[in-house]
């Protein structure tokens, strides 16, 4: 394994990087809520597929439903991700990682008959929890 590049930052950014939470985030928690409410019944923080080392943040087992929410920042979003002055080539290159590694988990989880529903940090929780509803509703079976 190659070694962990020890970035130069300061105290104060190393201190709120510290405090990124990758679980049960707030757009996370108020999600499941409304779906919860819903009287939808999902795992949490679960691997969708054996064999396949990609957690899911929840997981709809008999429709075969995997949600990942994203945070914009960490996943390169479109409209919201920013790319970072300092140190720009590491933050680039994980980013863009970050990123390839979100397609292939999707193709993987396709390929094994699931479907991923990503999410960005940014959206709206009752839009974001229709779209979910929607999909686990037309993929339940009858």
């Amino acid at each position: 394994m190659t070694p962990v590049e020890r970035l130069e930052t300061t105290s104060a950014v190393s201190a709120r990087m510290s405090k990124q939470k990758s679980r049960n985030t707030g757009i996370e928690m108020a999600l499941r809520k409304i779906l919860h409410a819903a009287g939808y019944r999902y795992r949490v923080h679960r691997r969708p597929v054996k064999g396949v080392r990609r957690e899911a943040d929840l997981v709809f087992g008999p429709a075969r439903v995997a949600v990942f929410v994203d945070g914009c920042f960490w996943h390169g979003c479109p409209e919201h991700g920013t790319w970072p002055k300092n140190n720009a080539d590491y933050w680039r290159t994980k980013i863009e990682t970050n990123r390839r590694r979100d397609a292939n988990t999707d193709a993987l989880l396709l390929e094994a008959g699931w479907l991923s529903v990503r999410i960005w940090e940014h959206e709206a929780t009752d839009v974001a929890a229709s779209r979910v509803i929607e999909t686990v509703q037309e993929r339940r079976p009858h």
